[in-house]
């Protein structure tokens, strides 16, 4: 017969939700492209993040503090004179240049995630 659809029904929305899996798969994939010893030592920043990543974290704030985000970067190279002792040996000037700007980015996308998990809709 001619019964009406509700209106959810007739206007389905099937992706609408689907931005975030495709944001991160894009994400993964970049981070599949890098190079060599980027390669090597993002698993060392993505440490530091994740020990950094709790409720009220100073990487939350909107302007996180630039002398703790300088001991993370040097903690994370650290680590990454203790392990990888190829690579730190090369040029430690630019190597840590090189994590701080991947922990930057790294935070960056945290924060966006973060963001987007706690926006309120009224």
């Amino acid at each position: 017969m001619n019964q009406k659809l509700p209106y959810y029904m007739v206007y389905p929305m099937p992706l609408a939700f689907d931005d975030e899996r495709i944001e991160r798969m894009d994400f993964e994939y970049m981070k599949s492209l890098y190079p060599d010893i980027p390669k090597r030592i993002l698993p060392y920043i993505e440490e530091e993040c994740d020990r950094m990543e709790y409720e009220n974290s100073m990487v939350y704030d909107e302007y996180p503090d630039k002398l703790q985000l300088r001991l993370m970067c040097g903690r994370a190279c650290q680590n990454i004179e203790k392990s990888e002792k190829g690579i730190y040996e090369e040029d430690m000037g630019k190597l840590r240049d090189l994590v701080e700007v991947m922990l930057y980015q790294e935070l960056y996308k945290r924060r966006c995630d973060n963001r987007r998990r706690h926006r309120r809709i009224y």
